[in-house]
């Protein structure tokens, strides 16, 4: 491998590594969320000591939710999801049924009141 492959191969298993520190699991977790990769596996990924294939790329997305492969393979700079995002959706996991409900009919009137609908709304009845 040339310093550019290595150098991506390090970027993807940083990125990795940042992905799943971001949904606070730790190298058992991430495994247990996959259908074939194991802990030394992921591992190996993210010290750059093996670089993931798309099938693997894919797998990891799936167990990492909201992000993609392309995101995890460095072929797309841009997260899917902003921080702000990530913890709705985690208040959003972490809630009951009726919690859930409240947090999804919360999100539908704010949007249906947001200032672009708004201005819709105005412009429709001119």
């Amino acid at each position: 491998m040339n310093e550019e492959s290595i150098n991506l191969t390090k970027k993807i298993g940083q990125r990795l590594r940042a992905a799943r520190n971001a949904h606070g699991y730790s190298l058992a977790e991430l495994a247990a969320r996959t259908n074939s990769l194991s802990k030394s596996r992921i591992s190996n990924y993210e010290q750059g000591i093996r670089r993931m294939g798309l099938e693997e790329a894919a797998e990891l997305s799936n167990a990492l939710d909201g992000l993609t492969p392309t995101y995890l393979m460095c072929l797309d700079d841009k997260s899917p999801l902003t921080k702000t995002e990530w913890k709705m959706i985690d208040a959003f996991r972490a809630s009951d049924e009726r919690g859930k409900d409240t947090i999804l009919r919360v999100c539908e009137v704010q949007r249906d009141y947001s200032v672009p609908a708004m201005r819709s709304r105005l412009e429709m009845s001119d």
